[in-house]
């Protein structure tokens, strides 16, 4: 246990004990959702409910430790505010021991004036720096590479949301998947799934981040390809995997760059490298181009976001975890992370433009108008989603960090909500196509419909749920329009703020458009019915309508808890001296314990809340959601309430209209470009190319090889050979079998004088040798 020390003009001064044991043991959270990966995926089968027990207790355990360790880092804070009494002094936290620190808050003079500054208006300056925890991995050069875990407010933040989703999500899907073909499969990866992004999240070092990165990533493939022999399904899971390597280019390459800028992989070191102008702008706005195209890919903003609306093809509960807490949040959770190097590197104070403000921009908007042409649900909800990323990466290119991270709080529980709702009602028509096979689901299915609406409230941002405090957060943090009242933030961003209050209309409006078509006019399913037992819309088997049926328990129990939390998940960080008038009790309670206050963290100003901004915007919101309640409420329903085809609207009679929609039934055409085009125009005259070298080049170089080899070996065999070798072999033999017959000719006579001859001749050879050798 280490000790909490105030550095002041005296010295270092113990007061208290802070470092508590969840804090640093935090990266036991991860730890268990991995074991109960491998436990499930080589016992699983073996067991009683197949593995899913194993999950549900790891995960369980892991939002038990989550929870914890955010109330020990909230009372971390409110202990060190109390004894500062939040009046400023220069001071930061040290804390001593041997394998736990606390992050440097040794800032520039700018933010430590900053510090003091904030101190003056009554806000905590101390308790808000990351507790860290590692050690030396490896050594290269002089350079330590280090591992270990950084927990802070935003990390507990990210624990307690990751946990609490995907328990809830393991308890749904005992039930959902409930008999498919592979659920011990599904359970192991659903487990390592969290274990990524929670291991992700506490990262102390970019390293880290890039393998928890690439980790969601795979486990992501395999989840949207859970069904991979239907090809959709496995085009799906391959296109969200490449498309994110896409993107992965861009991480690689500016985490490249900030290591040699920073010398130190640490997120700590990069941070105060970038804030206390250690590395140039250019560098930084170079870092921090490569970074956000890793975001358009992972959260899915335009122009990489193709990838997300197909991966709806995996099972319900996968595209609930993945939209609301895990691979598609990592891209925000990533700018959030490394904040200082986009604060720097887009100079994002004093502007009125950057690049991360205009892709949130450009899709919070582009998505919601394509919500509008979608009959699957779960599309309009994965394009929702988009949208709503949006808000984020604008909130934090226009400098709201708050405002981004509560709206990634509270948008995790209502879209969970919502994906997890149309998964009940999915379950219980066999079908996502809300034209076909919903309306009238109200009466069937009040529960699923009482807990779908209040997500929808929420997701639509009117008051007072959830949504309506994140996204007026983030559109007082633009510093838009001052004559709403509120004053400038970090800059005036008025195309952001203009954009933001768009996408709220068109959210409210894509919404009501959902709730009319699933649970208001008269059920249309009964005649396209098919019998498919676990909701994935694949029919297991024909012939066997039958009338839809409320969920069970463990499916409505989830939706509950997660529609009680957009309920109150908004009133944790109620504006200042809202309803009492006083700083005091729940106002900011989300900044106060979530925003650091470090040398590691840009000094950001907060917006003042604006009431005309936030009336106006509802305003515009509700006349969104009125406008399309008209069309299908009054005019819809007045014509052919039952109909499939529901109703003839402006792109019948009018050609514009028409185009527009044939637009956005395209998607923008952006899939055409990258697959007919890119894709297709790439890989048609690159396999032309590789066919004509493997036939012109490779195999003619292996036929002349050939060839040369046969017309060697026959001048070897001919000429050598046979003419050479064979001919001087048979000269020998001609000329010793000559010389064979001369001599029998000449000397084998039958005469015995004359061998008696040769022998004395011989002899006497013989004897002159010996005498003149001897």
């Amino acid at each position: 246990m280490g000790s909490l020390f105030i550095l002041g003009a005296e010295g270092p001064t113990e007061f208290v004990d802070i470092a508590g044991w969840f804090l640093e043991n935090a990266w036991i959270i991860p730890a268990l959702p991995a074991i109960s990966f491998v436990i499930i995926l080589f016992f699983g089968k073996k067991l009683p409910y197949k593995g899913a027990e194993i999950g549900i207790t790891a995960v369980g355990l892991a939002f038990i430790l989550s929870v914890l360790t955010a109330g020990q880092w909230m009372n971390q804070v409110d202990n060190a505010h109390g004894s500062e009494g939040g009046h400023g002094e220069e001071a930061a936290l040290v804390l001593v021991d041997d394998d736990i620190e606390l992050a440097s808050a040794e800032a520039d003079s700018e933010a430590a004036a900053f510090f003091a500054e904030e101190g003056e208006e009554g806000h905590s300056v101390v308790g808000r720096n990351a507790v860290v925890e590692r050690f030396t991995w490896w050594e290269n050069g002089g350079v330590e590479f280090k591992v270990g875990i950084m927990v802070d407010g935003l990390t507990v933040m990210m624990l307690f949301v990751v946990t609490l989703i995907s328990l809830l999500v393991h308890i749904y899907s005992t039930d959902y998947v409930d008999g498919d073909r592979r659920y011990t499969h599904y359970f192991a990866f659903l487990s390592l799934f969290t274990a990524s992004m929670l291991f992700f999240v506490l990262s102390e070092n970019v390293l880290q981040m890039i393998v928890g990165w690439e980790l969601v990533g795979v486990c992501s493939f395999a989840l949207i390809g859970h069904w991979w022999e239907e090809k959709p399904n496995s085009d799906a899971a391959l296109k969200a995997f490449l498309t994110n390597r896409v993107g992965d280019m861009g991480l690689l390459i500016g985490m490249i760059i900030l290591f040699w800028s920073a010398n130190s992989w640490s997120i700590i070191d990069i941070n105060e490298a970038a804030i206390g102008h250690d590395i140039g702008h250019t560098t930084l706005f170079i870092a921090s181009l490569c970074l956000t195209a890793a975001v358009m890919s992972k959260s899915g903003q335009f122009v990489l976001h193709t990838w997300l609306p197909d991966a709806m093809a995996g099972p319900t509960p996968v595209s609930a975890l993945i939209h609301a807490a895990t691979m598609v949040v990592a891209g925000i959770y990533m700018v959030a992370r490394l904040y200082g190097v986009f604060w720097e590197g887009y100079s994002i104070a004093g502007s009125s433009f950057n690049i991360l403000a205009l892709v949130g921009s450009v899709t919070l908007v582009g998505a919601g108008l394509l919500a509008f042409v979608q009959d699957d649900i779960k599309k309009v909800l994965a394009y929702s989603t988009v949208s709503q990323l949006g808000y984020m990466c604008m909130a934090l290119g226009v400098g709201a960090w708050t405002a981004a991270v509560f709206h990634l709080f509270t948008h995790a529980f209502f879209k969970a909500g919502l994906f997890l709702g149309a998964g009940s009602v999915s379950h219980s028509v066999h079908s996502f196509d809300m034209k076909t096979h919903m309306g009238g689901m109200r009466k069937f299915m009040p529960k699923t419909f009482a807990t779908f609406m209040i997500c929808t409230i929420a997701l639509m941002g009117l008051p007072p749920l959830a949504g309506f405090w994140s996204k007026d957060e983030i559109l007082v943090g633009t510093g838009g329009w001052g004559f709403f009242g509120g004053t400038s933030a970090n800059g005036s961003y008025t195309f952001a703020l203009v954009m933001g209050i768009i996408g709220a209309a068109l959210t409210c409006a894509y919404m009501t458009r959902v709730i009319y078509l699933t649970f208001f006019g008269e059920w249309r399913g009964a005649e396209h019915m098919h019998h498919d037992d676990h909701g994935d819309g694949h029919d297991d088997d024909h012939g066997h309508a039958h009338e839809p049926h409320e969920s069970g328990p463990r499916i409505l129990i989830p939706l509950y808890i997660l529609s009680f939390m957009a309920i109150v998940a908004g009133f944790f960080n109620l504006p200042p001296g809202f309803i009492t008038g006083s700083e005091e009790g729940w106002q900011e309670r989300f900044f106060h314990y979530v925003e650091p206050v470090s040398s590691y963290f840009p000094a950001i100003k907060h917006g003042v809340p604006s009431y005309s901004l936030a009336i106006f915007a509802t305003i515009v919101a509700l006349l969104g959601a009125f406008a399309s309640y008209y069309y299908f409420f009054v005019r819809v329903n007045r014509q052919s309430p039952a109909a499939t085809e529901l109703a003839n609207g402006l792109t019948s009679t009018n050609k514009v209209a028409r185009a527009g929609h044939t637009v956005l039934k395209e998607k923008y055409y952006l899939d055409h470009l990258y697959t007919d085009i890119i894709a297709g125009g790439t890989k048609g005259p690159v396999a032309d190319a590789a066919y004509w070298t493997n036939q012109n080049v490779i195999d003619e170089t292996v036929n002349q090889v050939g060839r040369t080899a046969v017309s060697t070996a026959t001048f070897v065999y001919e000429t050598i050979d046979q003419k050479l070798v064979d001919g001087a072999v048979n000269l020998s033999g001609s000329a010793s079998e000559g010389l064979g017959e001369v001599s029998r000719s000449a000397l084998q006579r039958g005469k015995v004088q004359q061998y008696a001859a040769i022998m004395f001749i011989a002899a006497t050879v013989i004897a002159g040798l010996l005498m003149v050798f001897i």
